[in-house]
């Protein structure tokens, strides 16, 4: 199944329009069977069809074109939104992991940076959704990347990281202010 949004400059002609089932999501606004026009003199057609849909959430028309004439119009919105939110995904991924080069030259090498890479980004993702505080994704990544060697509490870092960090300079004080060698306080400071 072939399914694109419609660009502005897209030349079709409305061939036939579809009934919209009662059942159908609301924000189906059209279903219609249309020729689009392509060549140098646009005397080329293509018969394809058009899904106009209104996204509430997002107070957006849509418009989906597909050769898929089986499927139902709202099946072919939700395929789309799914496309875009793996789009979406891989976006993420190749912005905050280093997936531009591969540390092997095999495919199990390859396939495994990109397995932990993805298991990184759900981790990073659940430790986002339970911390109240908002962060952006790649400033997430950033300080977990320069923390992971750190033992901290992750949550309570996130939810206040200048208390966390006096806490753990505190710690280090009292737990070195017996020593023989106090200016010596370990590999933190």
């Amino acid at each position: 199944m072939v399914c694109n949004t419609v660009k502005d400059n897209a030349l079709y002609q409305a061939r036939e329009e579809f009934d919209i089932p009662d059942t159908a999501d609301s924000g189906v606004l059209k279903d219609e069977e249309v020729a689009l026009l392509y060549g140098e003199n646009k005397q080329n057609e293509h018969c394809s069809r058009r899904i106009a849909y209104w996204n509430s959430e997002n107070e957006r028309l849509f418009e989906f074109i597909t050769n898929n004439f089986e499927l139902s119009a709202e099946k072919i919105a939700l395929i789309y939104k799914k496309r875009w939110q793996i789009e979406l995904l891989f976006k993420q991924l190749k912005q905050n992991f280093r997936l531009k080069y591969f540390l092997g030259d095999n495919e199990n090498a390859i396939e495994i940076q990109i397995w932990t890479a993805m298991l990184s980004n759900l981790l990073i993702t659940l430790v986002r959704s339970k911390v109240k505080r908002v962060w952006a994704f790649s400033n997430l990544v950033s300080i977990i990347r320069q923390q992971l060697m750190n033992y901290i509490n992750i949550y309570s870092f996130l939810e206040d990281p200048e208390g966390s960090w006096r806490e753990i300079v505190k710690e280090n004080k009292l737990r070195y202010q017996n020593s023989l060698f106090p200016e010596t306080q370990g590999a933190y400071f």
